[in-house]
């Protein structure tokens, strides 16, 4: 495995990922937004080099959010679940990454485990803004229910990018 191919990769990759998360069909008035399929570089990269690699640069990029655009933080909580975790976990693709059925539950499943941390955080941490009489594990259920369209969208273009690039030979799994 080289090393240096995969650095070099994954630093494309969460630059990709990053400009796309500027391209916004929809922006949520607290923070978190349905992108260009941001997710999909990083996403892809852990499919190609795995697991481990993939939580690097997943985690990278998490970092990355938070320095250049994190929202005004109520408590390190956040800066923790929001960004480092939620983003962090994405990277949890690769380990599912024998064929395209598992490239798709990974990819499901990074996606719902960020969903998951974005979901605690607006429980925990940005529950006074339920509305009043609102649970506030409710709101936050509710809230960050955008996280489910950024799911279809990802699934989608991964399995177009699995099929073209891996199942034709473009790029071998590492």
């Amino acid at each position: 495995m080289n090393k240096t191919k995969a650095l070099t990769q994954a630093g494309v990759m969460i630059a990709l990922s990053q400009i796309l998360s500027y391209v916004k069909f929809f922006q949520m008035p607290q923070g978190g937004s349905v992108t260009a399929a941001s997710m999909v570089p990083v996403i892809f990269f852990s499919l190609v080099w795995g697991g481990k690699y993939g939580l690097m640069a997943c985690t990278t990029y998490g970092l990355l959010q938070f320095a250049l655009g994190g929202e005004a933080m109520l408590n390190p909580l956040s800066i923790l679940l929001d960004y480092i975790l939620a983003f962090g976990l994405l990277g949890v693709a690769g380990f599912f990454n024998k064929d395209l059925k598992n490239a798709l539950f990974g990819t499901a499943l990074a996606v719902l485990l960020r969903y998951l941390c974005h979901f605690l955080s607006g429980w925990i941490v940005f529950g006074e803004y339920a509305p009043p009489g609102q649970a506030p594990w409710l709101y936050s259920l509710i809230y960050n229910s955008y996280m489910l369209v950024e799911l279809v969208i990802t699934v989608i273009v991964i399995e177009i990018l699995y099929q073209k690039v891996i199942k034709e030979g473009l790029i071998k799994k590492n």
